[in-house]
């Protein structure tokens, strides 16, 4: 045994932690500026795949796909914490302004 292959839980450790850092992200997101900011995850995960691509360190690639993919389902999860601020299940900002509703 030569030596010990960490990748693995390296990796393992920073998808956990990714993952476990763009919760509270959304959460922050929705509550300071809506849906609206909805593109800056589209952004990122975009920016995230094009650096997935051109790094050569397959470590650094997996994670930044992690990240990357992360983003985007931050996407969907914002629509969804929506939906739970709506149910009452978080507070909403009372300083942002809602939405015309066309009423």
């Amino acid at each position: 045994m030569d030596c010990i292959n960490m990748d693995g839980l390296l990796i393992g450790i920073s998808t956990f932690l990714i993952i476990g850092l763009f919760h509270p992200v959304v959460i922050k997101a929705e509550y300071y500026w809506g849906t609206r900011c909805w593109w800056l995850f589209l952004l990122l995960g975009t920016a995230g795949i094009i650096c997935s691509l051109l790094v050569e360190s397959i470590t650094l690639s997996a994670l930044l796909g992690v990240f990357s993919f992360s983003s985007f389902w931050s996407i969907k999860e914002l629509f969804e914490q929506e939906k739970r601020v709506k149910k009452g299940w978080f507070p909403e900002n009372p300083a942002r302004k809602k939405p015309e509703s066309g009423q």
